[in-house]
């Protein structure tokens, strides 16, 4: 009967742990439309939005590492619901802004607040699964946890786009508070034990560990190229506009899959594997860049969602292994930090050239960590 209880205990606490990271993601993936509506209602036009989500992604870049380490040696738990708690409240100062109508810098510089804590706030999150999911379990946890997201970047941009047209200032609001719950669910842990304490000064720039974060890097420009271009496809094969889920709908189902694979099958992938999942992405990624029909360009879209969740959970669980223990919660908020460049360098691409030349130039970055991988792999 104990031991049952206790078992009933630990689900429990998985299960909060789950909502809490589905939940945390929703500024990001509800964040473009909203601050989209709310920059037309403000402006006139739709480009501040894009502004203030790069704000929010360069903060976090800046501010990653830095915050990170301004928690250490504080209870885990307490130190990611006071960064919860502040994204939330610049949240909110958004949406109070924009009630007021202030001027939009305004509305800038609290989006990129809110912004700043987010790689931080992430590195922590996944820090605590560490304590709440046995090693055995954690492949098929980071799976659950990576087919969530996806729900979530599905559902938070469908839902942002409908609270929109009652009000933007709602919309983000609506986020904000959503965004929140991780506050009232996250399970309180103890420190991880620290296995490294003779070695406090172990760096995390090393070549193992930046190997992965190019190639998480890598991976979320690839995908990014294809999520902020998708409307432009749709046009380039002659659809209307609102068409381009025929692009995000095959890629999102696709990763939603490959989370449900990964959980299934509970195992952390070898690296011969890996280097498999990589090159499929790369051949999805050349399939995209070809363009050459519609049902070609959505083939390379759903070739690159379906090992999207797979090389997920293995930069995580690799990463794992190689960071010091003291230094996991720096290591984790660089691959969210990795994530977020790769976004940062798709859209630096598409803002300068065509989309043609933006898809040639993510699918070189993907060939090129399929090259880089493989000589490591030989190599070791």
């Amino acid at each position: 009967m104990a031991t049952s209880a206790i078992r009933t205990s630990s689900a429990a606490l998985l299960y909060r742990w789950f909502i809490s990271s589905a939940m945390f993601t929703v500024p990001q993936a509800a964040g473009p439309v909203a601050f989209a509506l709310v920059a037309l209602a403000l402006t006139g036009d739709t480009n501040g939005g894009a502004a203030m989500i790069l704000a929010m992604t360069l903060a976090q870049v800046i501010g990653a590492v830095p915050i990170t380490r301004a928690g250490r040696g504080l209870p885990p738990t307490a130190f990611l619901r006071g960064l919860v708690a502040f994204r939330s409240v610049a949240l909110g100062a958004v949406g109070l802004f924009a009630y007021l109508s202030l001027p939009f810098a305004w509305l800038v510089a609290f989006s990129a607040l809110a912004g700043a804590v987010n790689g931080a706030a992430f590195g922590y999150l996944r820090t605590v699964l560490n304590q709440l999911a046995p090693a055995a379990k954690l492949p098929r946890a980071l799976g659950i946890a990576a087919t969530l997201n996806e729900l979530t970047f599905v559902l938070a941009p469908v839902a942002a786009s409908g609270l929109g047209t009652i009000s933007p200032v709602f919309a983000v609001l609506a986020l904000a508070g959503l965004g929140a719950l991780p506050v009232l669910l996250i399970p309180t842990v103890a420190s991880a034990p620290m296995e490294d304490v003779h070695q406090p000064d172990a760096s995390i720039i090393r070549p193992a560990i930046l190997l992965w974060l190019m190639c998480a890097a890598a991976g979320s420009a690839t995908v990014a190229a294809i999520e902020i271009g998708a409307v432009a496809l749709a046009l380039h094969f002659g659809y209307a506009p609102a068409l381009a889920i025929l692009f995000t709908v095959p890629l999102c189902s696709a990763s939603v899959a490959g989370g449900i694979w990964v959980s299934v099958r509970n195992r952390m992938a070898s690296r011969r594997a890996v280097l498999i999942q990589l090159a499929i992405m790369a051949v999805g990624a050349v399939l995209a860049a070809l363009q050459i029909s519609l049902a070609v360009t959505v083939a390379g879209a759903v070739l690159i969602g379906a090992v999207l969740a797979p090389l997920g959970t293995y930069y995580s669980l690799v990463l794992d292994s190689l960071a010091p223990s003291q230094k996991r919660p720096e290591v984790f908020a660089l691959l969210r930090t990795a994530n977020a460049t790769g976004i940062i360098i798709a859209s630096a691409v598409m803002s300068a050239v065509s989309l043609s030349t933006a898809l040639v130039v993510v699918s070189c970055l993907m060939l090129t960590v399929v090259i880089v991988v493989s000589i490591a792999s030989h190599r070791t």
